[in-house]
């Protein structure tokens, strides 16, 4: 039985879940993975009412739909961020209060730990998510960063995200950071680094999704083969790499969908990542759980590429031999 494929709902937030859950019933999806934010999955109305994890579910079941994760990016990304007039567009007005700083990455450390206890009342074992990171705009090291600064970053998130993990394993719900730059772990070199101030911590893993590493120029194999055992969940997203002596790889401050960018995110099939050598690694390492769709393409139509890309994964996903290729030659 191939692996079942979902679709994550946070680009498509604009939406009701039942308008949403509709449609992707209708293209042949296996599932959501929800989103929350827009009315998809929120946090405190999980906690607060049981009647609202049961209407969930009852959409969901209406179009023959299931789900593994829920996923809360939008808070996760401000428990360790220098929090700034950006993040009050991404949170609810409760998280941001009176935007003091630390206020804000303490209500969030607070959401993130009840994501967990929600996604127990919910029926899920994987909440997804960003950490944010104290010392991710200090990646160029000038002025002149010491390893002792970047240090002091790693202690922070360690600091702000183990008791929040400890909830997660005494709830029985695993945590899964998507590598992703601006996040504490943006590449393999820093998922390692993460892994260990946090003490390889048993409910921490990883969200992997090959469309933040393929632009840094990292093997998304290589990222897999190195984390075997902390692929929480799976994110099937692609970008390309457009570098043509004028644009360059760092975007140059222009929006997505901007063509003078060195590199942008595309529909799966339509960009560099490689999905043949990706579903290999899956098979090799045990992956039993959703590939799931992250759609992101300022130049195609959401409603043409979400379904293409559908058909494309679903042609690509494939399991491992049981059988040995050359049993049939030998004479026993």
């Amino acid at each position: 039985m191939a692996r079942p494929i979902t679709l994550f709902t946070g680009q498509w937030a604009d939406l009701t879940l039942e308008m949403l859950a509709q449609k992707v019933s209708d293209w042949g999806f296996d599932g959501l993975e929800l989103a929350c934010w827009g009315d998809h999955f929120e946090v405190d109305k999980a906690l607060d009412d049981d009647s609202y994890v049961r209407g969930r579910w009852d959409i969901l079941k209406k179009y023959g739909l299931k789900c593994f994760a829920i996923s809360n990016h939008l808070v996760g990304q401000c428990v360790c961020d220098r929090i700034d007039e950006r993040h009050k567009s991404v949170l609810p007005d409760r998280i941001w209060g009176d935007g003091d700083p630390e206020g804000v990455r303490q209500r969030a450390a607070e959401e993130m730990a009840n994501t967990a206890r929600a996604a127990k009342l919910f029926g899920v074992e994987t909440v997804n998510g960003f950490t944010g990171s104290s010392v991710w705009g200090a990646f160029y090291f000038f002025p002149p960063t010491t390893q002792a600064y970047v240090q002091a970053g790693y202690q922070d998130f360690a600091d702000r995200w183990l008791p929040i993990l400890d909830v997660y394993q005494r709830e029985g719900i695993r945590f899964a950071l998507e590598v992703h730059p601006t996040e504490i772990a943006y590449d393999i070199v820093t998922a390692q680094r993460a892994l260990e101030a946090l003490n390889r911590h048993a409910s921490f893993g990883f969200n992997f999704d090959p469309s933040h590493l393929i632009h840094q120029f990292i093997d998304p194999v290589e990222f897999i083969e190195t984390f075997t055992d902390r692929i929480f969940h799976v994110h099937v997203k692609d970008s390309r790499v457009r570098l043509n002596g004028r644009s360059s790889i760092l975007a140059s401050h222009l929006d997505f969908g901007d063509p003078r960018r060195g590199w942008d995110f595309v529909s799966p099939g339509h960009g560099d990542v490689r999905w043949d050598p990706i579903v290999r690694a899956l098979n090799r390492i045990g992956y039993e759980g959703p590939l799931s769709i992250e759609w992101e393409d300022s130049g195609m139509d959401r409603d043409y590429g979400a379904p293409e890309a559908l058909a494309m994964i679903r042609r690509q996903d494939f399991r491992p031999s049981d059988v040995a290729f050359d049993a049939a030659f030998s004479s026993d």
